[in-house]
């Protein structure tokens, strides 16, 4: 009787649960089953993956927050590990999280078992030295983004462009009046997201500058509406004692939902913070501003690290910076409400940028998953190959 294939895969946020729903999906199309434990979230869990851990424990953001949970991150290290040499897994896959996927890749990687990185790191950007340890933790990277291949292909080590999969589950139409019948908005009111983020020092450092904006905004914009999309029910109550620290008269204007896909495509405006969630206003199409505020310490260290013009993923695809940014300090009520205004006022100065994001939407379109799948398949076969001498 031949052994079922077993994957170890581990995400460590939403976005890594999206990717690693879709990637499990095209695998079993390879490998009907296969099966696959590590760490997850519900996307992948609805799918039968086993996860030894709630995927939120990997959820930390910053260069200095992570040192207080590294008790935490080593067990969770080893018991992965220790499960997965055990098992003697076909393939590691990583998703994203570089700091913890690539050091249990690392691990494996010398007791023999194959290791895949799904999500390239940002070596382009920031400790480029982390190439020749990546060099010793994968045989294989996958690269949502064209620009990232190349660092790869100069150290020879194997990569792949696959795209990116939310590029493929989002269409090219506007969803907009869908959207807004879903959560009963008139089609000629002007409604604004904001998204402050999912970690929870993304939401109390962005959140109160958002709500304060968009409170500002209203006494001159009295019919504007607000939508505030939330990852899970943490998130949501995090989200609501915010809103509950801010004096605001008009609280129904401010709507908490569950879905962020239809909360950007209800709207046609959103103020963000800066990370996987841009690429989903973009696909989407909606003009943005990008924020981007750490604590103190962190943001001198990155400061200090980071080699790259933008911060925004759109402007670093684009090359050339068509969304506002604002970081650290500049991060305030009174410039995200000016921006706002800006956009009441001349709303179709954002045509160049929405015919932007359509070009990069067809860049990224074209089964990325299934060409993980593929590539890793590939792998794998090339390593039975060479394992029988020919």
């Amino acid at each position: 009787m031949v052994k079922a294939l077993q994957f170890g895969i581990v995400a460590g946020e939403k976005s890594g649960d999206i990717l690693g729903a879709s990637l499990i999906c095209s695998l079993r199309k390879h490998f009907p089953n296969a099966k696959f434990v590590g760490i997850g979230g519900p996307e992948m869990l609805s799918l039968g993956c086993e996860s030894l851990a709630p995927m939120d424990r990997l959820s930390v953001m910053g260069f200095v927050e992570p040192l207080g949970r590294l008790p935490e991150l080593f067990n969770l290290k080893r018991k992965l590990q220790d499960r997965f040499l055990r098992e003697r897994i076909d393939v590691f896959i990583g998703i994203d999280s570089p700091d913890f996927n690539l050091r249990l890749a690392k691990t494996l990687r010398k007791k023999g078992l194959k290791t895949v990185h799904f999500v390239s790191p940002s070596v382009w950007a920031y400790r480029k030295s982390r190439i020749y340890s990546i060099k010793k933790s994968v045989d294989l990277m996958l690269t949502l983004f064209p620009f990232e291949s190349e660092i790869y292909e100069n150290n020879d080590i194997p990569v792949a462009f696959v795209g990116h999969p939310l590029a493929d589950l989002i269409g090219f139409e506007d969803r907009r009046s869908p959207a807004r019948q879903l959560y009963g908005i008139s089609e000629g009111n002007k409604v604004i997201a904001l998204m402050p983020g999912s970690r929870a020092g993304e939401i109390s450092r962005l959140a109160p500058i958002f709500f304060e904006a968009a409170i500002h905004s209203l006494q001159k914009y009295p019919d504007l509406e607000f939508l505030i999309p939330y990852s899970d029910t943490k998130a949501k109550s995090l989200l609501n004692f915010q809103l509950n620290q801010v004096k605001m008269p008009l609280k129904e204007k401010f709507n908490l939902v569950n879905n962020s896909h239809e909360a950007i495509s209800a709207s046609d405006f959103v103020i963000m913070a800066s990370g996987t969630a841009t690429l989903e206003a973009m696909l989407l199409r909606r003009p943005m501003i990008i924020c981007y505020k750490l604590t103190p310490l962190s943001f001198i260290i990155g400061s200090y690290l980071l080699k790259i013009p933008y911060i925004g993923l759109p402007n670093l695809l684009l090359g050339k910076k068509i969304v506002p940014e604002y970081i650290q300090n500049s991060v305030t009520p009174n410039a995200l409400s000016k921006e706002i205004d800006i956009f009441l006022n001349a709303s179709n100065s954002y045509q160049e940028m929405e015919e932007n994001f359509y070009g990069i939407h067809k860049l990224l379109r074209g089964g990325a998953s299934d060409k993980a799948a593929i590539a890793i398949e590939n792998l794998m076969n090339k390593n039975k190959y060479n394992s029988k001498g020919k």
